[in-house]
C-alpha cells in the first residue's frame, strides 16, 4: 500500500540583528533534509523578503499570500527558527494557514556563542509559542527543544509530524459509506450522522437492495469481472468453495468497488449479515479483507464509528487497518485476550494466506453452505495501536491504546481470523471502555502510533479522546 508523505510549507523566522547568513544556510539545509526524507517542500522565494524569511508584519503578509496562492499543495507548515525569530511577523504569516504547524529551533553550538554567530533560538521559540497561544493558534512541539535538521532526532520529529498531518488532512473532510442499514440486533453501532458532519465527516448511505442490483448487473465477460476474479483467486485459498459462491463474491466485489469510486468513499461500513447469507448464500468477509489490504478501511456490521477510527489509524501508520471483536479471554492471563473477526483482516496482517470457508457460526441460523466467504487464518505477531469511536451529544468520543499481537497459540478449531493480544493493564482498559459505553469492536493498525493520532484528534480536530 503506497503512502504519500505530507508536503510541507517551510517558514523561516528572522530577527534582524542576527546574521542573515543563518537564514541562507537554513533554507538550504532544511529543504535538502526534508526532500531526502521523501517530502515535497514549498518555500517562499528568497528575493520576496529579506533573506527569504519573515520578521516584520509586512513580510508576514507576503508569506500569508504565498500560502493562499498555494492552498491545497501543502499539508503542514514547519516553522524554522535559525535565530531568535520575530513572533509578530510569524503570527501575521501563519494565523490563517489552516494546517498543523511544527516549530523547530536551531541549537546553539558552544564554540559559536559570540554576538556574530549565536542564534538564541532556544529563547525565541518560547516567544513564538507564547504569542501563538495568545492568539489561539495551534502548534506542535517535540523534544528536544532545539534540534538541528541534520540530526536523526529531527527526522524522528518529522516522522511524527507527518503522521499527525496525514490524520488531520484525511479526516477533516472525509466521506464514509454506510452500505445497508445498521445490522438490526446491533444497537451497539448506532451513530449520529449530524455529529459526524459537524466535524467534517460526511456519511453517505446506500441500501443493500441497490448493492444487490448492481451485483446482478455485472457481466461475467466484463473486464471488471475478470480483473476482480483474478485478484480474488490470487489473494487467498479457495479450495472446496463452490463455483457459484465464488462468482457471486466476484460480482459483489465489483459492485462495492464501483460504489467506493462513485461516491469517493474514504472508508466503508457494510451490513454483512444476515441478508447476505439468506439471499446470496455468502459472507462478504474476504471482500472486506481485500479492501482493507488495499488501504480502503472497511468495517463489519455497519460500524461507522470504527470505519472512521480505522481511517485515522491507517492514515497515521501508513499501513493497513482492520476491525476486530473484543472476543475471548486467554486463559487466566489478565493482560491477554483474543481479538477476532470472521475474516475481514487484511492479508498483510496474517501469518499466511487465508482459507475461504463457510460461516460456521451463522450456519446455526441459516444452515450450512449459506455463508461462503470467511477468510480464516491467524494474525501475525506485531505491535499495534487500537481504538474506537462513538457519538454522544454531538461529540465524537474515542479511546486509543497500544499493545502487541503475540505468537501464543489459539486452538486449531477456533473459527475465524484471530490473534492473541497483549495489552498492559488490559483489565483496567476494558473497564474504561465499558464504562464509557464503547462497542464490542475495536480498530487495529500495526505499529505504535497512538501519540500522533491523539494529538491530531484532540488538538487539531476537536475530538474527545481517552487513552486506555
Amino acid at each position: 500500500m503506497e503512502v504519500k508523505k505530507t508536503a510541507f510549507a517551510l517558514f523561516f523566522g528572522n530577527r534582524g540583528f542576527f546574521p542573515g547568513s543563518l537564514m541562507e544556510s537554513a533554507r538550504q539545509e532544511l529543504s535538502a533534509v526534508l526532500t531526502g526524507l521523501g517530502h515535497e517542500v514549498l518555500m517562499l522565494d528568497a528575493a520576496a523578503t529579506r533573506h527569504g524569511a519573515v520578521e516584520t508584519v509586512k513580510e508576514g503578509e507576503i508569506y500569508a499570500d504565498f500560502l493562499r496562492r498555494n492552498r491545497g499543495k501543502y499539508g503542514g507548515v514547519i516553522l524554522s527558527l535559525p535565530n531568535f525569530g520575530d513572533e509578530t511577523g510569524a503570527i501575521a504569516a501563519l494565523k490563517d494557514c489552516g494546517v498543523p504547524i511544527l516549530i523547530q529551533a536551531y541549537p546553539d553550538e558552544m564554540d559559536k556563542m559570540a554576538p556574530e554567530s549565536r542564534r538564541d533560538a532556544f529563547c525565541g521559540k518560547f516567544s513564538i509559542m507564547d504569542v501563538f497561544y495568545q492568539y489561539g493558534l495551534k502548534f506542535t512541539i517535540l523534544p528536544p527543544h532545539t534540534v538541528s535538521p541534520s540530526s536523526p532526532r529531527f527526522a524522528a520529529q518529522v516522522d511524527y509530524f507527518d503522521r499527525l498531518c496525514r490524520v488531520y488532512n484525511g479526516m477533516k473532510d472525509m466521506v464514509v459509506g454506510a452500505i445497508g442499514a445498521r445490522t438490526t440486533p446491533s444497537k451497539t453501532v448506532r451513530i449520529d450522522e449530524l455529529a459526524l458532519q459537524r466535524h467534517g465527516i460526511t456519511m453517505e448511505t446506500l441500501d443493500l437492495s441497490d448493492i444487490f442490483a448492481r451485483m446482478n448487473a455485472v457481466r461475467s465477460n466484463s473486464r471488471k469481472y475478470k480483473d476482480k476474479a483474478d485478484t480474488l483467486q490470487a489473494y487467498t485459498c479457495w479450495d472446496g468453495v463452490p463455483e457459484e459462491a465464488f462468482q457471486k463474491l466476484v460480482r459483489l466485489g465489483v459492485a462495492l468497488d464501483d460504489v467506493v469510486e462513485e461516491y469517493a468513499l474514504d472508508a466503508v461500513g457494510i451490513r454483512c449479515w444476515i441478508e447476505m447469507q439468506k439471499q446470496l448464500g455468502l459472507s462478504p468477509c474476504v471482500l472486506l479483507s481485500e479492501m482493507n489490504n488495499r488501504g480502503i478501511p472497511t468495517a463489519c456490521e455497519v460500524d461507522m464509528g470504527n470505519a472512521v477510527t480505522m481511517f485515522g489509524l491507517r492514515a497515521a501508520s501508513g499501513n493497513v487497518a482492520t476491525c476486530l471483536d473484543w472476543n475471548n479471554n486467554y486463559g487466566e492471563e489478565d493482560d491477554k485476550c483474543i481479538l477476532f473477526h470472521c475474516g475481514p483482516v487484511p492479508q498483510s496482517m496474517m501469518t499466511a494466506k487465508g482459507q475461504i470457508v463457510d460461516h460456521s457460526i451463522l450456519a446455526n441460523a441459516v444452515g450450512e453452505g449459506c455463508g461462503w466467504g470467511c477468510n480464516v487464518g491467524r494474525i501475525a505477531p506485531t505491535p499495534f495501536t487500537f481504538g474506537s469511536m462513538l457519538t454522544e451529544e454531538g461529540k465524537l468520543k474515542f479511546y486509543l491504546g497500544q499493545g502487541e499481537f503475540t505468537d501464543d497459540p489459539i486452538p486449531a478449531d477456533f473459527f475465524g481470523c484471530a490473534g492473541v493480544a497483549r495489552v498492559p493493564e488490559l483489565q483496567c482498559a476494558l473497564q474504561q471502555i465499558g464504562y464509557m459505553g464503547h462497542r464490542h469492536h475495536t480498530s487495529v493498525t500495526p505499529g505504535h502510533v497512538a501519540a500522533p493520532v491523539y494529538e491530531a484528534f484532540t488538538k487539531y480536530l476537536g475530538y474527545e479522546v481517552t487513552m486506555v
